[in-house]
């Protein structure tokens, strides 16, 4: 893990905390979202390509 960053999500009216772990290593460029993404962010996954 590289960095570990402190965040938080809203609902509503109700905030909860998010933690956002980032780690940089060798390979082909890619990115994973663990837990109960929601649909939205898996589908961030494929826009990503759209923007360059």
């Amino acid at each position: 893990m590289l960095a570990k960053v402190l965040s938080a999500a809203l609902v509503g009216l109700e905030a909860y905390p998010v933690e956002v772990e980032v780690d940089i290593g060798g390979g082909l460029p890619q990115f994973s979202v663990v837990g109960l993404p929601d649909a939205t962010v898996r589908e961030s996954r494929d826009r990503r390509g759209e923007l360059s």
